[in-house]
């Protein structure tokens, strides 16, 4: 019994060991909330922050920007970047960076880390604030995606070793495996239609670009780069563009996003072919994980980082 007490109080220091450490290199990093203009070409620093951000949705009156920080959803007015304040998310606060707007706006699908295990799951609550709504018992999942029509979830999850696609009810209910290839399946995305839905899947070594029917069915490969890593694709509003984020291939495992790369983001036709770098930066986990396009399909906003 002294053995397996032993054991336990390693585990706690190493556990508040590796979050000290974390929060230590929070601290010391500097974000930047940018906003890309297609039309343009241009980068604009919207805000920058002494500690890290993540993540930006836009909001569907195209007036502001949604990020998470230390667990929690901040609401940021583009016109006026000083006036960011917390989303108030009841006991959801240790959100991650897997957050998704419904489509009329009103309501905010997140990640959090709950307290029992500290896995993620899935919870929806008014985007003004209020309580959570549990959506996905099972953990971890983490959200990418929410149909047009509101009555959808699509996010990846981790059952029996295995990282997948799913989709729920956004009311809740039993979950569907939409993926079944072996290696890791995520950020899945509904287009703006609604018939189709993005997603990234290392099942042909590198990281790639894919796309498969809301029921699953038709998965078919998007991209094809052999010296790069892609991830969690971005259909523009209108349906006509995408956007994702892009390792070098050797500076990342196929099947990992980490922080603090040198990484790209690439533009692409929503019907395929040749995509082309837009922006390159230092970033990764954190800079384009979830769709932050602006209403009018004309920008899209993203986190760069300094440390």
């Amino acid at each position: 019994m002294k053995y397996f007490k032993f054991i336990k109080s390693v585990s706690v220091f190493i556990y508040s060991f590796c979050i000290m450490t974390a929060l230590s290199a929070q601290e010391k990093t500097v974000s930047k909330l940018e906003i890309y203009n297609l039309e343009t070409g241009q980068r604009t620093v919207l805000k920058e922050f002494p500690y890290v951000i993540e993540a930006p949705n836009w909001t569907k009156d195209g007036k502001s920007l949604v990020y998470n920080s230390g667990g929690k959803v901040y609401q940021i007015d583009i016109q006026n970047p000083a006036s960011d304040e917390v989303i108030n998310s009841g006991y959801a606060t240790h959100c991650n960076n897997d957050h998704v707007l419904s489509a009329t706006g009103d309501r905010i699908a997140v990640s959090h880390h709950t307290a029992e295990d500290h896995k993620s799951r899935i919870y929806i609550f008014p985007l003004a604030g209020g309580a959570p709504a549990l959506i996905t018992p099972l953990a971890p999942s983490y959200l990418h995606g929410w149909s047009p029509d509101e009555k959808t979830l699509a996010y990846c999850a981790d059952r029996n070793g295995e990282y997948d696609i799913y989709v729920i009810p956004a009311e809740g209910g039993v979950e569907t495996r939409l993926t079944t290839s072996e290696g890791l399946n995520d950020g899945p995305e509904f287009s703006p239609c609604g018939k189709q839905i993005w997603f990234n899947s290392v099942r042909t070594g590198l990281m790639q670009v894919w796309r498969m029917n809301a029921d699953g069915t038709g998965q078919t490969q998007i991209t094809f780069d052999l010296d790069r890593n892609s991830w969690f694709p971005h259909v523009s509003p209108d349906g006509e563009q995408v956007v994702y984020i892009a390792y070098k291939e050797g500076d990342v495992a196929p099947g990992d996003h980490p922080p603090g790369k040198n990484v790209e983001l690439r533009l692409m036709s929503s019907e395929g072919g040749e995509a082309q770098t837009i922006v390159k930066l230092f970033g990764g986990q954190g800079t384009l994980n979830v769709n932050s396009w602006a209403p009018d399909s004309k920008q899209f906003a993203f986190v760069s980082y300094n440390e």
